[in-house]
């Protein structure tokens, strides 16, 4: 079994980013064949400035490593250091049929959320399916949400094997366990774009101040608390253990507790998770980054290499 996972750089990873994606890509390079990639290829679709591009991409690759992430154990890259990525994308989008691409969800997700009706955009579905069997990887773990992805990727391949012959091992997805929605600091689901995160890696003092910032009902400190529908709680169990969840849980229900104790708490467990990684991250070199993703496009590479040849042969390149 080959598992790929990518993420994209287009912004600073925030703790939904953690528990949705990057900590379960870190679990499976430990036990798998692993390919792990930045995405900035993909990113450019909603990143135009280049510094910024250059930014996120390395602050995820440090994050990725802070987090426990060994590059030893697995390949980890940045997708633009597989320019065989782009030729393959090219050769797939020429059997690609546009109904295939215009029965894309996220397409139509990011043209309604404001994203400009680029062919970027529209072929994006042909640029994954390209870093997915590149490196003829057999599984990619996702989100319910992306499944369609690897749909669409396992379509591409069919119609190419039909086409030119068996080249490409068909991929299947593995969804992910189900997170529940990661709230943000307003109570909408923790995103970038809507400026809402809590980021693991951020000034102590911020993450402190935007704990203190969630939004939470006007319920005093002697009224009892439903901690099933409450944001504050809802980040609270993802740090707490077992046993003092539940004993939260039950002084919501019996009151007497006040939310301002219960994000004090909360602060002081998020730290504590992170605590390591932070360490990690602090001492991290520009060469010892550097290092890492070369040796990870390195390994990347030689599969990918392979498989173009493979692929350019079939096509009569």
């Amino acid at each position: 079994m080959r598992i790929l996972s990518g993420v994209q750089p287009s912004g600073r990873p925030h703790i939904g980013n953690y528990f949705g994606a990057m900590r379960q890509n870190i679990e499976l390079s430990r036990s798998s064949d692993a390919y792990i990639f930045i995405a900035n290829y993909h990113a450019m679709t909603s990143i135009r400035d280049p510094k910024t591009l250059a930014a996120y991409t390395d602050g995820l690759a440090r994050d990725y490593l802070a987090l426990g992430l060994d590059p030893d154990r697995c390949a980890f890259y940045r997708q633009s250091d597989l320019p065989e990525v782009c030729e393959l994308s090219w050769i797939l989008t020429t059997i690609t049929p546009m109904g295939l691409l215009e029965r894309c969800v996220s397409y139509k997700d990011k043209v309604a959320k404001g994203l400009p009706a680029d062919h970027g955009l529209f072929a994006y579905p042909v640029l994954m399916a390209a870093d997915i069997l590149i490196v003829k990887s057999t599984t990619v773990p996702v989100g319910a949400d992306q499944k369609q992805h690897v749909e669409v990727a396992r379509d591409i391949a069919i119609k190419f094997n039909n086409t030119f012959g068996n080249v490409f091992p068909l991929p299947e997805e593995r969804i992910l366990p189900e997170v529940s929605a990661v709230p943000g600091v307003d109570g909408q689901k923790m995103s970038k774009s809507y400026g809402n995160t809590i980021e693991p890696f951020e000034d102590e003092k911020a993450i402190r101040k935007k704990i203190m910032s969630i939004k939470t009902d006007s319920k005093g400190v002697a009224d009892p608390k439903d901690p099933e529908t409450c944001n504050l709680f809802a980040l609270f169990r993802l740090f707490a253990a077992p046993a003092e969840r539940d004993a939260m849980a039950e002084k919501y229900r019996k009151g007497g507790t006040g939310y301002g104790d219960v994000k004090k708490r909360l602060a002081d467990l998020l730290l504590e998770h992170f605590a390591e990684a932070r360490k990690r991250r602090a001492a991290l070199t520009d060469a010892d980054v550097a290092s890492a993703l070369s040796k990870g496009a390195e390994r990347a590479r030689r599969v990918a290499r392979e498989t173009l040849a493979e692929v350019r042969k079939a096509v009569g390149l």
